[in-house]
């Protein structure tokens, strides 16, 4: 381009290059090279490998897709004190539209989780894949502040120490802004065997 058509073109492409550069910062860091297990409005089931727990949880918000939610899962191996799973289950699931609180029945992990959308009501219902190690028990639980902070943000959680284990969940659900926050369950886990069946 001859230097002065484009000297007399800056005036016009400075806002472009402008809108260009607020639409991509507008954009959600790695949006797309996210692996996400889901499209919107998708069903998915999540377990991770056998001898791992789940451990860091990613989802990001979309109002034009449905109100619905891409979500991304990691695991990390549990620790060799704990020994092998003994028994893997779906726990108790819950209804779109509804608040919900799981913790995983006989002492067990979060090993995995399985979803299914729900168009009726903007929502999805939920199911934990648990694990049990054993007889171990929980001990030193506590549950986290609401994830994401605000409905409708990016949400990423992970487990803030190694050696704590998610062990269900509380979410509530606006009706208003079809979507759910999230506070995880998180426990120690014993390193000999206890005589409680279920905490």
């Amino acid at each position: 381009m001859h230097p002065t058509l484009l000297h007399r073109s800056l005036p016009f492409l400075l806002p472009l290059l402008l809108l260009l550069a607020a639409l991509t910062c507008a954009q959600p860091n790695d949006l797309y090279d996210e692996p996400w297990i889901n499209q919107y409005r998708q069903g998915f089931n999540f377990q991770c490998p056998h001898g791992e727990a789940l451990v860091a949880i990613r989802s990001y918000f979309s109002e034009k897709d449905g109100s619905d939610r891409l979500w991304s899962f990691e695991c990390q191996p549990t620790p060799y004190s704990l020994g092998e799973p003994t028994d893997c289950w779906w726990d108790d699931i819950n209804r779109g539209g509804m608040e919900w609180s799981a913790t995983c029945s006989n002492n067990g992990l979060v090993a995995g989780v399985q979803s299914q959308y729900f168009s009726a009501v903007l929502d999805r219902e939920w199911q934990f894949w648990c694990c049990r190690y054993s007889r171990r028990c929980p001990y030193s639980c506590w549950k986290t502040q609401e994830n994401p902070e605000y409905y409708q943000e990016e949400s990423d959680f992970v487990v803030p120490s190694y050696g704590y284990f998610i062990r269900g969940a509380q979410t509530t659900f606006s009706g208003v802004l079809r979507d759910r926050q999230w506070k995880y369950i998180l426990c120690r886990m014993t390193e000999h065997d206890c005589n409680f069946e279920n905490f």
